[in-house]
């Protein structure tokens, strides 16, 4: 990935796909595809809502789940339980376009990254397998 001044930036932030449903369907289709590969949501922010109440800034449909597999979560903290700061991955829906919702997932390898834990490496794999298996089965109109 080259950054602004041309030079590669190595690391992956996030995944996304971008669905062509109403806002609440890309929602409700989001959470049932991680729930199916482990996922359970711990917190849904609804970042238009929150912006408009606190700044009465106006933005399009934006909201942020908190996902975590609980079995993944576990066997990260008992490894590192300092990694707890990055939990749980979140998963961002965002309206684009008026008629689109572009899904991005955190990649959990920041996680591995960020900590420098080589054990915790064999864990984010398989975040970062089944975050990718939920996403692919979204059906999306493209993946970005």
């Amino acid at each position: 990935m080259a950054d602004p001044r041309g030079e590669v930036n190595e690391m992956v932030f996030e995944e996304g796909v971008v669905l062509s449903q109403p806002f609440d369907e890309a929602t409700a289709s989001v959470k049932a595809s991680l729930a199916e590969s482990g996922y359970g949501t711990l917190s849904e922010i609804d970042v238009q809502a929150t912006l408009r109440e606190k700044l009465d800034k106006q933005i399009g449909r934006f909201v942020i789940i908190g996902a975590c597999n609980p079995s993944l979560a576990g066997r990260a903290l008992d490894v590192e339980p300092e990694v707890g700061v990055l939990l749980p991955c979140n998963v961002v829906l965002r309206e684009i376009d008026g008629d689109k919702v572009l899904v991005e997932a955190m990649d959990p390898g920041l996680i591995a990254t960020l900590s420098g834990n080589e054990e915790l490496r064999p864990i984010i794999d398989e975040s970062r397998r089944l975050l990718g298996e939920a996403l692919n089965r979204l059906s999306p109109v493209a993946v970005v």
